[in-house]
């Protein structure tokens, strides 16, 4: 394996001096999954004060964890110790016009990134369902859209820089080989990311078309529909056999405005009346079964035409708990019969939509992707119901089906069966005890995850 190349940081211009947590501060993420009391939390600035976190924390004994804004389901940023939020620490760097490429701050969130590559005539080939994530919390845990020909927003990182473990900062590019490829979706367990580069495009426009068909229609004509748009996805309803099926394609015609339909749906039926079938689904779970089917008769067919950055974030209002895993695609079909199998057999009291997605194969090693093309199936329960006994019987057919979990999303993976499902899982633990021999960057969630033994 070959060891990554140092190179120079470029100076960061010192806006303000860092500000860092006196006493602990409850911190929670946005599921409410997770909480805990760090000792400290950093704000750094610049680069120079990254490092001396780092250094702190190693020299001292401790642990850190970067946060973003706190989606991920999983405990990946629980900390008792230290953590670090680089919400003060955005922008873009620097751009490359003629590569078409940009240098981004780790802590940019994703929609304000859409915003500043479209005021420079850019856009990404892919853009998230989440406005509120950070660019280097996304690309850390494989957060994916749908697409025919790209699916994580990790596959479009040409660069990243690190603060390593032991202060030093390193850059890592498709010069290193097989190393970048651990790099671009690493869990946060390499090092610090503080800057990634992108791959952009001009900017261009998606017409959005939202249709109400029916699952069976679909499964029928999935490999039509996934060859002839660049971006599909499905939401099945439980206890029903409604689908809504959004494709998303490019488009020279001039953007258009929001159409009512959009608005009702986004807004009064997923929002609205989502948060009312939740509660009361909460009150009386027998209601799961016709929330469900009342959530259905919001799906009206429409369609608009928006920048390639507006084209896929939608509001959420409504709090759920979410696992996720990835099937090779010729296997969703039979999963997706048997899921509805189970779920009418065993009475899960579900109301909210099961996702899917579409990926390629790509050659990240922790990538749910990786060497395979696989759909992306997501379940969901809202805020305050049980879901345990949902989400096991879920993940045991996910298994059944060689399905991989998202590392952001609830999953009982061990370290034991992650090397059964990613070929290069071994590979990436050593490039970790290389990196991070002392685990300055883990908690217990991520050692036990990554079989690293507790100090």
């Amino acid at each position: 394996m070959p060891a990554p190349r140092a190179v120079p940081a470029p100076p960061v211009p010192r806006v303000a001096p860092m500000r860092r947590s006196l006493a602990p501060q409850p911190w929670e993420n946005w599921a409410r999954t997770v909480a805990c009391e760090p000792a400290h939390r950093a704000y750094p600035v610049t680069l120079e004060e990254v490092q001396a976190e780092v250094l702190r924390c190693a020299e001292e004994g401790e642990r850190l964890r970067v946060i973003g804004r706190g989606h991920s389901f999983t405990p990946l940023c629980h900390s008792d110790e230290n953590q670090m939020s680089l919400d003060r620490f955005t922008g873009i760097d620097g751009v490359d016009m003629a590569q078409r490429r940009v240098w981004v701050r780790a802590g940019t969130r994703l929609h304000r990134l859409g915003e500043m590559l479209a005021d420079r005539g850019l856009a990404l080939d892919l853009f998230s369902d989440s406005k509120q994530q950070t660019l280097a919390g996304a690309i850390s845990t494989g957060t994916h859209g749908t697409g025919r020909a790209v699916g994580s927003l990790s596959t479009l990182v040409t660069g990243l820089r690190m603060v390593l473990a032991d202060g030093s900062v390193r850059t890592f590019t498709a010069d290193d080989g097989e190393v970048f490829d651990a790099v671009r979706l690493s869990l946060g367990a390499l090092g610090v990311i503080t800057h990634v580069e992108l791959a952009c495009r001009d900017s261009y426009r998606l017409e959005v078309r939202r249709q109400r068909t029916v699952l069976d229609t679909v499964l029928a004509q999935l490999d039509d529909l996934r060859r002839e748009h660049r971006h599909l996805s499905l939401y099945w309803y439980p206890f029903t056999r409604h689908v809504q099926l959004i494709t998303r394609n490019e488009t020279t015609a001039p953007a258009t405005r929001v159409p009512t339909q959009r608005f009702v749906q986004d807004v009064l039926t997923d929002n609205v009346m989502g948060w009312g079938l939740s509660r009361m689904t909460r009150s009386v779970p027998a209601m799961a079964e016709r929330s469900s089917r009342l959530a259905t008769r919001g799906l009206r067919d429409h369609h608009w035409v928006a920048e390639a950055h507006n084209a896929f974030a939608a509001p959420r209002w409504v709090r759920y708990v979410e696992s996720e895993y990835a099937v090779p695609v010729a296997n969703l079909g039979l999963v997706l019969r048997q899921m509805q199998r189970l779920i009418e057999a065993l009475q899960f009291r579900v109301h909210l939509p099961v996702t899917i997605r579409f990926a390629p194969a790509d050659p990240l090693w922790l990538s749910p992707a990786h060497g395979r093309d696989v759909a992306y199936i997501a379940i969901h329960m809202a805020h305050g119901m049980p879901y345990a006994d949902y989400f096991a019987a879920m993940g045991d057919l996910f298994d059944r089906h060689g399905g991989r979990p998202h590392w952001g999303k609830l999953h009982d993976k061990t370290a034991r069966e992650l090397r059964k499902l990613y070929p290069r899982f071994n590979d990436f633990l050593a490039l970790r005890q290389q990196l991070d021999p002392r685990g300055v960057l883990l908690n217990r969630y991520l050692s036990g995850l990554l079989d690293v033994r507790e100090r």
